[in-house]
């Protein structure tokens, strides 16, 4: 399958490695509104090629989308010096109405994966942009806390010491602060979280469990702090949603859709695990949480809600 990326900066960058170095599609089109970045970004990763997946690489303009199944969007801009996070979520929302239209146009027929920040919001903004042009919502899927799972998953593993590939746990809600980790609905080896953990004979006290969430909440900060911006892992995410498109897996992945409500919150957008195949988001599962996980998940839901009647989304 033919992906694009749209926005080839770190984040886009990384998608489109990723892709390569995993496999994922058969010819990557890298778009960009500064065209040197993207033809040095493709060239760089084409010469990976012989090291991994052997597909070309190419930077191209909008119009080189047309037969891309899969776009991946990663376009926006950084916070400017004492600006708001409010007015960077217009200035990106600003570049969504115009880029969006431009990718659809040109490729009507894709799946829009949306990894811009805060892409909670951004991926509630493309999928109305999208509708306009008659694209169903469950083809426009924001990256959401597939990398805040992946990292719940981690440092999970990490304490147990066992395999992060045997731990079933997601983190809902926002991509960001009010981010909700469901504890009570991890399982590992097909049992639940305390009994492995008493089992092995791991101790799992409130504080080991403080400990492992801010793990996961502050990992941006602290990644952002060191060298600038993280763009790996997200990257690595994205290649994995697309594989599940591609493969028409019907894997479980948390990703953001735009829903009708949450908790009494009507229309958000925000992570839950989701059924991926080839169509894109096939079926939205609705885990069973704990009287404190339904609060924070409400009140994530309402920070959401609050930010894209900002933006003006519906």
């Amino acid at each position: 399958m033919k992906i694009g990326v749209v926005g080839t900066g770190l984040v886009g960058g990384a998608c489109a490695n990723a892709c390569v170095l995993r496999g994922v599609g058969t010819e990557l089109v890298l778009v960009d509104h500064n065209s040197d970045l993207a033809m040095a970004q493709a060239e760089d990763i084409f010469h990976a090629t012989p090291f991994a997946q052997s597909m070309p690489v190419r930077a191209g303009s909008y119009d080189d989308l047309e037969g891309c199944g899969i776009v991946m969007v990663a376009a926006g801009v950084n916070q400017k010096p004492g600006e708001s996070r409010l007015d960077l979520l217009k200035r990106n929302a600003d570049i969504f109405r115009r880029i969006v239209p431009d990718i659809i146009k040109a490729a009507p027929q894709a799946i829009l994966l949306i990894a811009t920040n805060p892409v909670d919001i951004m991926a509630h903004l493309a999928t109305e942009v999208a509708q306009e042009s008659g694209i169903a919502a469950h083809r426009v899927i924001g990256s959401g806390t597939i990398l805040d799972t992946a990292r719940f998953r981690a440092l999970l593993a990490r304490h147990l010491g066992i395999s992060s590939h045997s731990i079933h746990a997601y983190v809902l809600g926002e991509h960001g602060d009010s981010e909700m980790l469901h504890w009570s609905g991890v399982t590992v080896g097909t049992v639940s979280l305390p009994v492995f953990a008493a089992d092995m004979r791991v101790a799992l006290t409130d504080a080991v469990r403080d400990e492992i969430d801010r793990g996961v909440r502050q990992a941006a900060a602290r990644i952002i702090r060191g060298k600038g911006a993280t763009y790996y892992g997200i990257g690595a995410g994205m290649a994995r949603i697309a594989r599940g498109i591609i493969e028409n897996e019907q894997a479980v992945i948390t990703c953001t859709q735009l829903h009708p409500e949450i908790e009494g919150i009507r229309n958000v957008a925000l992570s839950l695990p989701v059924i991926i195949n080839a169509q894109g988001v096939a079926h939205i599962v609705h885990p069973a949480l704990a009287g404190n996980e339904r609060q924070a998940l409400a009140r994530s839901a309402e920070i959401l809600r609050h930010a894209a009647d900002a933006i003006g989304c519906r």
